[in-house]
């Protein structure tokens, strides 16, 4: 009976050691596997169920554009040049009529800048107007509108009648028949009669009657075919 025990006691206490023995290896790999007591609640601890919220993006407002302003820059009243308004009225004017003071034949043409044969002097000198043949007795009209500021006996070219016009002009008329049209200070038109073709100009009585006509512009002469021209 006694060894009969003694082999049930042996057989436990085998079993205890051999539970012992798991014990101790099961706690060491316990510790082994998680690190301490710790890491062991957390291991056995329940698991979180509140839930991951990934952080909102953090919004990015663009910048807005720096726009120069720039400021007109006022110009002094005083550098600004003062224009003067001329208040006179326009008035209108006809055009200025100019005809021609006889039709004719062109003898000696007008000549400032070349010496021009005078048969009747037999020398070369220079030309001041154009002489225009004509009959004796033919009439002579006033080139355009004007005042007579002279009617004379030239010594050398005749009865003369002189005529101013606008713009500084005057038109003289020799070689005339002593008698007139016209006196001095009298208001003519364009194509008035103003006297006829004589033979009274002593310089040009060698040449066949005609009307020697001159023009000046402020005392400058002035091509008559020029000035007809206008």
């Amino acid at each position: 009976m006694s060894k009969k025990w003694d082999a049930i006691r042996g057989s436990a206490e085998f079993y205890v050691t051999m539970a012992v023995c798991l014990l101790v290896i099961g706690v060491s790999g316990y510790f082994l596997l998680f690190g301490g007591d710790d890491t062991a609640e957390e291991a056995l601890a329940p698991p979180d169920e509140t839930p991951v919220t990934s952080p909102a993006p953090e919004l990015v407002v663009p910048e807005e554009p720096v726009v120069e302003t720039i400021e007109p820059v006022e110009v002094p009243a005083a550098t600004m040049p003062e224009v003067e308004v001329d208040d006179t009225p326009v008035i209108a004017q006809a055009p200025r009529l100019i005809v021609s003071p006889l039709e004719g034949e062109v003898l000696t043409a007008f000549s400032m800048d070349e010496l021009v044969y005078n048969p009747t002097l037999e020398d070369w000198r220079t030309h001041n107007g154009i002489d225009i043949s004509a009959a004796l007795g033919d009439t002579v009209l006033s080139a355009s509108s004007g005042t007579v500021l002279s009617v004379e006996d030239d010594a050398l070219m005749g009865t003369t009648v002189v005529i101013g016009h606008e713009g500084g002009y005057q038109t003289t008329y020799s070689n005339l028949q002593p008698q007139t049209n016209v006196a001095e200070g009298d208001t003519v038109s364009a194509g008035q009669i103003i006297g006829a073709v004589g033979d009274t100009a002593a310089a040009e009585a060698a040449q066949e009657p005609h009307l020697h006509f001159s023009v000046t512009q402020e005392g400058e002469p002035v091509d008559p075919n020029a000035f007809l021209e206008q």
